[in-house]
C-alpha cells in the first residue's frame, strides 16, 4: 500500500486527469445501459419448468396464452350481446394480426367457452402468444399494450399478462429509481456537510460515488452483450455505489485529518493514510465482494446480476477511493477544509464514543444479554418465513396491468391466464390419443383443478365431477404437434391462485400422477416450485463459503481465531433479527397502509439471499473498520480494554456517520413503487442500523471484554504463520515518511 501511496502522490495530476477523461467517457458508454439489461432473468434454466416452457413454445408456439392478455368488459348488457359479440371478434382478429402475435383466441373465437367469461357475464378474456425469447416477447408486449388499451363505445379493455405485467414492472423500477436517485442526492449531500464540516470535503465522497456507479454501469453494459443481466441489479449499483463510496471516502479523508492535524506534510498525511485507512479499505472491500460473490453460485440471472453489480461496484468505489481520492487530497491539501460551515471537532480522548465503550465493558454482561435478547425477539417473525414468487401485486394500485388482473383475479371462476403447461414429449398422438384422455381425466380429478385442456378434448370439472367436452377445434389445434413430429402438451387451468400453497400442491399433485409415459411440468406455479428448490438446494454451499472466506479474511488481519468467530455469530445474530422485522412487515403486512404496499403473505423468494449477502458484507465493512482500529491500538500496548475504547472512539463517528448516510440512501429506495424493490431498501436499512448500533457500539465491546486477551488467542504455529502472512495495521514507520516528503 506504501508503494501505491508514494505512486498516487508522485502521479496525482495524471490520476485525477484519467478519473476527468473517465466520467464522461463511461456516461456516454454505460448511460443507455436500461435500455440493454434484460426485465426478466427470474427462471433457472435448467429447471424442469424452464426446460418444459423452452420445449412448448419451440414445438408449439401458439402455447403461450397468458403472454399477453386483453380483459373486455361490456359497457351495456353482457359479453353476449351482439355489439360486444362483434366488437370482441374484430379484436381477435386484428390482435392475431399484429406484429410478432404467434395466435391468438378468446372467449368468442373458441365457441363462447364460460371459464373465459365472467360470473356477471360483463367481461371475458382474450389471449395471444408472442414470438421469441422472454426478454423479446416483453419488449413486444411494451408495444402492444397502448394499441389494445382501448376505450370504444361498446366495449372497454384492460391489458395484462406475464409480459406486460413484467414490461411495466422494469418501467417502473427505472422512474423509481431516478426518483430515488433525486431525492437521496440533496439529504446526502447535506448530511455530508454536517459530518465533515466543509463544502469541499462534503463532495469527495460523491465524486467518488460517480465514478464507482457510472463505471459499473460500463461493466454491465459490456456483460449484457455475452450474458443476462437483470435491469433491477441497476438499484443496487446506484445504492451501494454511493453506500461504498461515502464508507470509504469518510475513512480514508478521517484519516488524512487526524495525521494532518499533528503538524505533518501533506504527502506524509497521505503516506500514512494509506498505510492504515487505505489497507482497511482494500481488505473491507474484499470482504464485501466475497461477500457478493456468493451469488454467481446461483444459476438464476436474476440473483448472478446482482454479483455481477455488486462486485464491479465494491471494486470500483475501492479503487476510486484509495487511488483517485488520495490524488485529489494531495492536490487539495489544507483546502479540504475550504468553504467550512463549522469546524469538526476530532476526539482522540475521552467522547461519546469512547463512554459508551467504557460503560458497556463496566457491565458487559446486562448489555450483552439484554441486547442479544432484543435481536432474538426481532427474529421470531422469521421463523414462519414463506417463500413466494413476485407477481403484479408487487407493483402499484394503478398500474394498468395489475388493475386489469386485479379485476380478472376478483370476476373470474378459473386462472385461464395461469394454467399449468404438461409436456408429453414423444408419444403419437394418433396411435395413443386414448392414454391422453386417461391422463387428461386423472389430472382433472385432482383437487384446485378447473379444467383440462388437451388433444382428445376438454375435461370440466363440474360439482367435483370431471364432465367431458367433445374437441373443439380452435383448441385441439393448439395441442397438436408440426407435421411428421411427435407429442403433444396439456393444459392445467387452476381455480386457485398460482403463487400460492394451493398452486405449489397442484403441481406436485401432477408431478406424481401416473401415466405410461414421461412428462414434465412447466407454468407459474410449477416455477414457483422449481425455483425454491433451486435457491434452497444451493444455499447451504453460498452461506459455507461466505463464511469460511470471512473466517480466513479475518484471521490474516487479527491473527485471531475467536475473533473471525464471534463475527460471524454477532452477524447472524443481527441479520436474523433483520430478517424477521421484514418479514414482520412485507409478509404479515403490518405496516402495509405506511409504506403503501399489499401484502401477499410471502417473501419474495431471492430477498432472503440477497439481502444476506448485501447486509452480511456492509456489516463486515464496519466490522473491518472497527477491528483494524481496535487491532492497531492492541499491537501498541497489549491492553485489550484500552484497544477496544479508543478503537471505538476513534471509529464510532464514523461508523455511525456512515450507516446514518447509508441509510438515507436505502430509505431512497424504500420509496419505489415496486414491493419487491420497497422491501428491499427497507430490510437493508434496518441491517444497517442494528448493525451500527447495536451490534458495533455494544454487542462487540461486551463480548470482547468478556473474552479478555483469549480475543487475540491462536495456536502458536498458527501466530508464526500470520507474523508472516498476516494483514494487519500499524503505526506507520517515521523513517519511511522521508520517502514522501521527497516525493512532491
Amino acid at each position: 500500500m506504501r508503494r501505491l501511496a508514494l505512486f498516487v502522490v508522485r502521479r496525482r495530476w495524471w490520476v485525477i486527469g484519467l478519473a476527468l477523461i473517465a466520467l464522461p467517457a463511461s456516461a456516454l458508454y454505460g448511460g443507455g445501459v436500461h435500455g440493454k439489461l434484460s426485465p426478466g432473468g427470474f427462471v433457472d434454466p435448467g429447471a424442469e419448468s424452464s426446460r418444459a416452457a423452452a420445449a412448448i413454445a419451440k414445438e408449439f408456439p401458439g402455447s403461450g396464452q397468458s403472454d399477453f392478455v386483453i380483459l373486455v368488459t361490456a359497457k351495456r348488457g353482457t359479453v353476449d350481446s351482439p355489439a360486444v359479440v362483434a366488437a370482441g371478434t374484430a379484436l381477435t382478429q386484428r390482435l392475431g394480426r399484429a406484429h410478432g402475435v404467434v395466435s391468438s383466441f378468446s372467449y368468442w373465437s373458441l365457441g363462447k367457452l364460460p371459464p373465459l367469461r365472467s360470473r356477471d357475464q360483463r367481461q371475458a378474456l382474450v389471449f395471444a402468444s408472442l414470438r421469441g425469447t422472454d426478454d423479446a416477447k416483453i419488449k413486444l408486449a411494451a408495444e402492444l399494450a397502448p394499441e389494445f388499451d382501448a376505450d370504444t363505445k361498446v366495449v372497454s379493455t384492460g391489458v395484462t399478462g406475464v409480459a406486460v405485467v413484467t414490461s411495466q414492472l422494469s418501467d417502473q423500477a427505472e422512474k423509481d429509481l431516478q426518483k430515488s436517485d433525486l431525492l437521496t442526492g440533496p439529504f446526502t449531500f447535506v448530511a455530508l456537510v454536517f459530518v465533515f464540516g466543509s463544502l469541499a470535503a462534503a463532495l469527495l465522497p460523491l465524486g467518488v460515488a460517480l465514478l464507482a456507479v457510472l463505471g459499473t454501469f460500463v461493466v454491465l453494459t459490456v456483460l449484457a452483450q455475452l450474458t443476462t443481466v437483470s435491469v433491477f441489479s441497476l438499484n443496487l449499483a446506484t445504492g451501494l455505489g454511493l453506500g461504498l463510496a461515502i464508507d470509504y471516502s469518510l475513512f480514508v479523508v478521517s484519516r488524512y485529518r487526524e495525521e494532518f492535524a499533528r503538524g505533518v506534510s501533506v504527502p506524509v498525511a497521505i503516506g500514512r493514510s494509506m498505510q492504515t485507512a487505505g489497507r482497511t479499505v482494500a481488505f473491507s472491500a474484499g470482504t464485501v465482494a466475497i461477500s457478493l460473490m456468493a451469488l454467481a453460485i446461483f444459476p438464476i440471472p436474476y440473483l448472478r446480476s446482482f454479483a455481477y453489480a455488486g462486485v464491479a461496484v465494491v471494486a470500483l468505489a475501492a479503487v476510486s477511493a484509495i487511488v483517485v481520492l488520495p490524488a485529489v487530497l494531495a492536490v487539495l491539501g489544507s483546502r479540504v477544509e475550504r468553504f467550512r460551515v463549522f469546524k469538526v471537532r476530532e476526539v482522540t480522548e475521552g467522547g461519546a464514543w469512547r463512554r459508551q465503550a467504557d460503560r458497556v465493558m463496566r457491565h458487559p454482561v446486562p448489555y450483552a444479554v439484554t441486547i442479544s435478547l432484543v435481536l432474538i425477539l426481532l427474529a421470531i417473525p422469521f421463523f414462519h418465513l414463506n417463500l413466494g414468487l413476485s407477481d403484479d401485486r408487487v407493483g402499484p394500485k394503478n398500474m394498468s396491468s395489475r388493475v386489469a388482473t386485479d379485476q380478472y383475479r376478483a370476476h373470474f371462476a378459473s386462472r385461464e391466464a395461469d394454467a399449468l403447461s404438461v409436456l408429453v414429449p414423444g408419444i403419437d398422438t394418433k396411435t395413443d390419443l386414448k392414454a391422453i384422455d386417461r391422463f387428461a381425466t386423472e389430472l382433472a380429478s385432482l383437487p384446485n383443478v378447473a379444467r383440462v385442456d388437451a388433444l382428445s378434448g376438454e375435461y370440466l370439472v363440474m360439482n367435483n365431477k370431471v364432465v367431458p367436452v367433445p374437441p373443439i377445434p380452435g383448441v385441439v389445434q393448439r395441442f397438436t404437434p408440426p407435421p411428421g413430429q411427435r407429442g403433444t402438451y396439456l393444459s392445467v387451468v387452476p381455480d386457485v391462485e398460482p403463487l400460492s400453497k394451493q398452486g405449489e400442491q397442484l403441481v406436485k399433485d401432477i408431478r406424481s400422477a401416473h401415466a405410461p409415459f414421461t412428462f414434465s411440468v412447466s407454468g407459474l406455479s410449477a416455477r414457483l416450485v422449481d425455483t425454491r428448490e433451486s435457491v434452497i438446494s444451493r444455499l447451504p454451499l453460498a452461506l459455507g463459503l461466505v463464511a469460511f472466506a470471512t473466517f480466513v479474511l479475518l484471521f490474516l488481519m487479527t491473527g485471531s481465531l475467536l475473533i473471525p468467530i464471534k463475527a460471524l455469530v454477532l452477524n447472524m445474530l443481527s441479520l436474523t433479527a433483520t430478517f424477521g422485522a421484514t418479514v414482520w412487515i412485507f409478509q404479515d403486512g403490518h405496516l402495509a397502509n405506511l409504506l403503501h404496499f399489499t401484502p401477499t403473505g410471502t417473501i419474495d423468494v431471492f430477498t432472503p439471499i440477497l439481502m444476506f449477502c448485501i447486509a452480511f458484507g456492509l456489516s463486515m465493512d464496519y466490522e473491518v473498520f472497527l477491528l483494524s482500529r481496535i487491532k492497531e491500538e492492541y499491537d501498541l500496548e497489549r491492553d485489550n480494554e484500552r484497544a477496544v475504547s479508543i478503537g471505538l472512539q476513534k471509529t464510532g463517528r464514523i461508523v455511525t456517520a456512515a450507516a446514518l448516510l447509508l441509510t438515507i440512501v436505502f430509505i431512497g429506495i424504500a420509496t419505489s413503487e415496486v414491493a419487491l424493490v420497497k422491501a428491499f431498501g427497507v430490510g437493508l436499512g434496518i441491517a444497517v442500523l442494528v448493525d451500527a448500533f447495536l451490534i458495533r457500539a455494544t454487542l462487540v465491546p461486551a463480548f470482547m471484554r468478556l473474552a479478555g486477551r483469549v480475543n487475540w488467542w491462536s495456536p502458536r504455529w498458527l501466530r508464526r504463520w500470520h507474523l508472516r502472512f498476516g494483514i494487519w495495521e500499524n503505526e506507520p514507520i517515521a523513517l519511511l515518511d522521508r520517502e514522501f516528503e521527497t516525493s512532491v
